[in-house]
């Protein structure tokens, strides 16, 4: 087998050419953890950012919802292939790959994004930009594990999972103190320049250990000088033989699968909450993404703290499984909010904050598990380990997209369809008070035949309060002696009152006659005949058309209004009301399905490496301390 030599220099450095043949003192590995975190964290918010202004993209490229969706699953699946390829970090290396996914990514949003037309040109960048997130996501916390020693490694991974979560808050941050009238694509290019500013740094400064470092255990800093010993004489081409081989095994595949499922809340957080709240509480853009400033900012607190206390207790499982109940918890207080569309911004401020809490509780360990998980197999394959995750993960991700649009079907028609429904509902809004006050079956029946006498007498009856028979009387009396009762109406209150009285009042009566002919402009002769008419109708049916004539002749107006608006204007509200009245519990599906993903998370956590009881992992690292100095003498001699 071909081993490695000893080389003369501490490093190589050229363009291509980062190894560091001596592991790094703290100054240097500090820098290389700190440009892998920003580095990812840029990578991330570029990414993210489509999410947070979804709907302005879906309107001005004419994207349907389930387009959009579709747009990122194709980015997921591609992103997956991507990921699961990047396991020759192994063989080749790591930083050069993530120097040349910045350059690539910035260059994408800065013009890429800003000169795309159509919606089939952005969803190839935002498939281009996806699968440098998918290699991203295996080199980066490949090179956090290279760095980082096991008793540090919780620590180490809870800075670089604040990767994905700040680049959620500065997305968060971003658009939500921008102005809703801002263009989309200026929020691109911004993103492009801070990527260039970032790819210049990583060039600059990003190191990687030379294979033979990379590709041992080392639990704590004290391995550092037994690490570099074995570098000397380390078969490194044997190490990696069948590497896919070596890593794809239960306790590997099985977690990654877990964590997968358990961060779809996540995912549908990050890709989607702008358009569900919006959608169904009716939040600017702006708003909607301010949840997330306080939501993304709860998220990193928790990973560096249980990060911390991770290292500290040396234990992982007990803060993934504590992590997954609080996350499980607040996710169905959460959901159930959904129908409740009177719930406060505060309100969602707290839900979202104390479920991301919950997310990062358990995330963070899981990270250094996993990693931990993988080097108990073999620690020269930890990017191929990471490869299989990054598969696993862009795969269920993917699935979990697909299927939003299936179950929440009414998303593209609030996103189409909603703003004009808000003008239409703002220019026909008396009309629509009144359409509130009919039966279902009523209105299907106008609909069906808009000169149904008898639809027509209920849908009075139902605007005005009356019952339908009188409705019914009120409408014979108008049809039979309606000249009559306009007459009626004409007069004062007293005339009538005298005239009800004793209709043999000469007085009254030639009062009435005076006041029909001025206000009905018709002749005293004209006005005569019709008080004369007036006076055949039975009293009681006179009283009813005194009492609701007035509430009847409304309605009916109102009727009337609600018939001249167009039916296709009609139609949209109609669409649109039933996909609101919808969506809420459709939601409710989607986010069960969520809190599915973060129970079955803990029985996994059992498979992992990594102890539950501090004493027992104290007692552990103990042991290993003495083999370390037993090995360090034995290479001395």
């Amino acid at each position: 087998m071909a081993t490695t030599t000893a080389r003369p220099s501490t490093t190589r450095w050229s363009l291509w050419d980062r190894e560091l043949t001596e592991y790094p003192k703290d100054r240097t590995r500090f820098l290389c953890l700190g440009i892998v975190v920003l580095a990812t964290i840029v990578l991330y918010y570029q990414y993210y950012l489509a999410g947070a202004i979804a709907t302005h993209i879906m309107t001005d490229l004419h994207m349907s919802f389930a387009w959009y969706v579709n747009m990122g699953v194709v980015g997921y699946i591609f992103g997956a292939a991507a990921s699961f390829f990047t396991g020759i970090a192994d063989k080749y290396g790591r930083a050069n790959i993530v120097v040349v996914g910045l350059l690539l990514v910035a260059l994408l949003c800065l013009i890429g994004v800003p000169a795309s037309g159509s919606r089939i040109v952005f969803g190839t960048i935002f498939t281009l930009i996806g699968v440098v997130e998918g290699i991203i996501l295996v080199a980066t916390p490949a090179l956090i594990r290279d760095f980082s020693p096991q008793l540090g490694r919780a620590s180490a991974m809870g800075f670089w999972t604040l990767g994905p979560v700040l680049g959620s808050l500065v997305v968060s941050l971003q658009v939500s103190n921008s102005s809703d009238t801002t263009p989309w694509k200026h929020h691109y290019m911004v993103a492009g320049v801070v990527g260039l500013v970032m790819t210049l740094v990583a060039a600059a400064f990003l190191r990687e250990l030379a294979p033979g470092l990379r590709d041992q255990l080392m639990v704590s800093e004290r391995d550092r000088a037994l690490i570099e010993a074995r570098a000397k004489g380390i078969d490194v081409e044997g190490s990696l033989q069948r590497p896919l081989r070596q890593m794809l095994k239960p306790d590997i595949v099985l977690s990654a699968l877990a964590i997968s499922v358990f961060l779809i809340i996540y995912y549908a957080a990050v890709g989607f909450f702008p358009v569900y709240f919006q959608t169904i509480f009716g939040f600017t853009q702006s708003k909607a993404n301010g949840l997330g400033n306080l939501t993304w900012g709860a998220d990193a607190v928790a990973l560096i703290l249980i990060g911390l206390l991770s290292d500290k207790l040396r234990v992982r499982k007990p803060f993934m499984v504590v992590g997954a109940l609080v996350a499980a918890a607040f996710t169905i207080a959460f959901l159930t909010r959904a129908t409740h569309p009177d719930t406060s911004y505060t309100t969602f401020e707290v839900l979202v904050a104390l479920m991301a809490l919950g997310l990062g509780i358990a995330y963070a360990p899981w990270m250094a598990s996993f990693t931990e998980t993988v080097e108990r197999r073999n620690p020269a394959l930890t990017a191929t380990g990471l490869a299989v995750w990054g598969l696993v993960i862009r795969i269920v991700i993917a699935v979990s997209v697909f299927i939003l649009p299936l179950i929440v079907t009414t998303a593209t028609t609030l996103v189409e369809k909603g703003p004009v429904a808000q003008e239409y509902a703002a220019k026909y809004s008396t009309e629509l008070a009144t359409a509130a006050k009919l039966d279902p079956a009523t209105s299907a029946a106008l609909t069906k035949d808009p000169n149904d006498a008898a639809a027509g007498a209920k849908a009075v009856s139902e605007i005005s309060g009356v019952p339908v028979g009188d409705v019914t009387t009120v409408a014979t009396l108008n049809a039979q002696h309606g000249d009559a009762l306009a007459a009626a109406a004409a007069l004062d209150p007293a005339t009538a009152a005298a005239l009800l009285a004793d209709p043999t009042d000469k007085k009254a009566g030639a009062a009435a006659v005076g006041q029909i002919s001025a206000k009905l402009g018709v002749s005293a002769a004209e006005a005569t005949s019709r008080l004369q008419e007036l006076a055949t109708i039975p009293s009681d049916q006179l009283a009813l058309v005194a009492r609701d004539g007035t509430k009847i002749t409304d309605a009916s107006k109102q009727l009337a209004a609600l018939g001249k608006v167009p039916a296709a204007d009609l139609a949209l509200l109609q669409k649109v009301s039933k996909a609101s009245e919808d969506s809420p519990h459709q939601w409710q599906t989607y986010y069960w399905i969520a809190v599915g993903g973060e129970l079955v998370f803990i029985p996994f956590v059992f498979l992992m490496a990594g102890f539950w009881s501090p004493r027992r992992a104290k007692r552990h690292e103990e042991e290993h301390e003495a083999w370390l100095e037993e090995e360090l003498r034995r290479l001395s001699a």
